[in-house]
């Protein structure tokens, strides 16, 4: 059977409506279909849009990382929270967007999400007051690890600075936890902050003795202790008239971590020093005279 050019093309021009109208027919009945209240175009959107805040959460946070891993003068510990609070919020926004994909209706969630943050905030208000204690110590750094410290009336070695607690290890090694709101609202004595340290002791001694027997005496004792430094130069004066005694003060420095060995040092290298010189310690009495008629 033979059709001419016009039939032919009437024919192709037929076949290719229906194709196209069977096509669409098929993405219509494609759209209609639906998993409860959600459409299947819903859900394809949905993955879509999961998979490319998937693809932008691996990026942003690999940046981030990868920022914190050049920062020199940021705590570990706090890169650590810096890192996973980022994540989080990230989550947050990218669970939000798939919602909305769904057409769940988001500020819902939002409101949702609102009411059990400020609930949760409220019955771990302590521990947030400590979290953010810990971030404020990670960012000033008063101490570092390694520093002898007093806090709140607790003195010792800092042994961890971490998001909740702070450990003191004291001189007679017992291990100390103190909340770091407490760390923050106290006072802190940072002895190892400075690399000198000076050294103050006052030293009584007997009238009878001169002022340069004992200045001559304090200055031997100082001179037997080479940790000891020469500048600042060492210091002694006399300070005041007691009742029964003279008051000497005597100011040596050294480094820091020396600083408890060159304080029992002096004291004993004083007695020591004072009794070969003869210079004579004394303390508060009263004499008594007894006159007889």
């Amino acid at each position: 059977m033979y059709f001419d050019a016009a039939t032919q093309a009437a024919v192709a021009e037929s076949a290719k409506d229906v194709a196209e109208t069977s096509k669409n027919s098929v993405f219509d009945t494609l759209k209609q279909l639906s998993i409860g209240s959600l459409s299947l175009s819903g859900i394809l959107s949905a993955i879509l849009i999961f998979v490319i805040c998937l693809i932008v959460i691996k990026i942003v946070t690999g940046v981030v990382n990868k920022a914190l891993s050049k920062s020199r003068k940021m705590d570990k510990t706090l890169q650590g929270f810096v890192s996973s609070s980022v994540k989080a919020v990230l989550w947050a926004i990218a669970v939000i967007i798939v919602a909305n994909a769904v057409g769940i209706n988001t500020s819902s969630l939002v409101a949702l999400v609102s009411v059990v943050g400020l609930a949760l905030s409220l019955s771990v208000q302590n521990v947030l007051s400590n979290l953010f204690s810990g971030l404020t110590l990670l960012i000033t750094k008063p101490f570092q690890a390694g520093d002898f410290v007093e806090i709140a009336g607790k003195s010792g070695l800092v042994k961890t600075l971490g998001l909740f607690y702070t450990q003191l290890d004291t001189l007679d090694n017992v291990a100390v936890s103190i909340p770091n709101a407490d760390v923050t609202g106290a006072s802190i004595s940072n002895y190892s902050h400075e690399p000198l340290r000076r050294v103050d002791r006052t030293f009584t001694t007997s009238y009878e003795c001169t002022t340069e027997e004992v200045k001559a005496a304090i200055f031997d004792a100082i001179a037997r202790d080479e940790r000891i430094l020469a500048d600042p130069a060492p210091f002694v004066r006399l300070i005041d008239y007691k009742g029964s005694t003279v008051e000497y003060v005597v100011r040596v420095w050294c480094k820091s971590a020396d600083y408890w060995d060159v304080y029992f040092n002096l004291n004993e290298n004083v007695r020591e020093s004072f009794a070969a010189k003869g210079v004579k310690f004394s303390y508060e009495h009263v004499n008594v005279h007894i006159v007889e008629k």
